[in-house]
């Protein structure tokens, strides 16, 4: 509940005009005020009167209708479709070259990025912009969060002067931080635990090209990162079934996977043989192998990885309904082939272009718009 705010107005004649003529030019008046006479001055003094605690910023933010965006397994299925299809009807309006659909008109997004990105950076930025906000850039160097200044003290510095936050950070923490003390809501753009507005580009995506996710098949070849960790949280809200095949000792985090499996909606499906996992598949996934934080393992990796590169017989094992799919940067020559990226099943650049129309969805429902 609000403060109340009780305020006193009253009104005091100056000294006479002979004695401050100087200073009598720069003296208020006010309407119907004759210049002849005392010149007035207003002094208002307030109180403020709280009528109850404040709210925590969890509870302000639901007051308001407001909402974070950093698990999707923090949504049921109605939401998350619900998001996807409003992503598709903006999408459509944008391509269309409507301009007049301003949701974001006179707000402000400040952008945290601890990691650097293009697509991440280009795609809040410039769908914020299209409809109709704008986007602040803050780099590495501009806040160095948890460093330079803690966390919670950059939420609610940013929450005062913006409308929304979103962050591309290290730590699965500083996301949870970020959320915990900002009045607004704050969009997970990347952690190291997870990477849901990839994942909600990807649904889209899959929708596009092949009708719906439910029921389909994706099959992730690789290492068991951020990218599957949302992939896993989207198989415990919806319907599909999801397989990640990767070496040996790069699975994903057991708790995430325990987690999805015991949701009991989607089949998941944690293996070591690729070509087996492979048969089938929807969709064929992959990522690099070294994430950044990790480039000064990436010979080793290079090395465990043998075998999990998807190449063009990969795909043929896949069968011909395959799709691939690949969040980018992409090593070509490493984990992809060149072929495949190029080749006409490839639908990698389709699923670069959702960022944004996915996102511009997200931060639509985030704001209750």
């Amino acid at each position: 509940m609000a403060a109340t705010i009780f305020c006193h107005l009253s009104s005091v004649s100056s000294p006479s005009s002979a004695s401050h003529s100087r200073g009598a030019k720069s003296l208020l008046r006010f309407p119907g005020v004759s210049a002849a006479a005392p010149a007035i001055r207003r002094r208002i003094s307030c109180q403020a009167v709280s009528s109850a605690p404040p709210s925590s910023p969890a509870n302000l933010k639901a007051e308001l209708g407001l909402k974070d965006f950093l698990h999707i397994d923090d949504f049921e299925k109605e939401t998350i479709l619900k998001i996807l299809d409003r992503a598709k009807e903006v999408k459509a309006l944008i391509k269309s070259g409507e301009r007049t659909y301003l949701p974001f008109k006179g707000k402000t997004m400040a952008m945290i990025f601890a990691k650097p990105s293009m697509r991440t950076r280009v795609s809040f930025e410039t769908g914020f912009h299209l409809l109709g906000g704008h986007a602040l850039y803050l780099g590495p160097n501009d806040i160095q969060m948890g460093k330079r200044e803690e966390t919670r003290d950059v939420a609610r510095v940013l929450c005062r002067y913006n409308d929304i936050i979103m962050a591309r950070v290290f730590a699965h923490q500083d996301i949870l931080d970020l959320a915990k003390y900002a009045t607004v809501p704050v969009i997970n753009g990347l952690t190291d635990f997870n990477h849901p507005c990839q994942i909600m580009a990807d649904a889209l995506t899959i929708i596009e090209h092949i009708g719906q996710l439910e029921g389909t098949k994706v099959v992730y070849v690789g290492d068991g990162n951020n990218i599957v960790h949302s992939w896993l949280l989207l198989a415990s809200v919806i319907p599909f079934h999801f397989v990640c095949a990767c070496p040996k000792g790069f699975e994903p985090d057991a708790r995430t996977t325990k987690k999805a499996i015991k949701a009991g909606v989607g089949k998941i499906e944690i293996v070591n043989d690729v070509k087996e996992a492979v048969k089938g598949a929807d969709v064929v996934y992959s990522d690099v192998w070294a994430s950044m934080g990790q480039k000064d393992e990436a010979e080793y990796r290079r090395k465990a990885f043998q075998g999990f590169q998807v190449d063009e017989e990969l795909m043929k094992i896949a069968g011909p309904k395959a799709y691939f799919m690949h969040c980018l940067p992409a090593e070509r020559g490493v984990e992809v082939t060149d072929g495949v990226m190029e080749a006409p099943y490839s639908i990698v650049f389709p699923q670069a272009e959702n960022r944004m129309h996915a996102q511009n969805a997200i931060m639509l429902h985030a704001l209750g718009l």
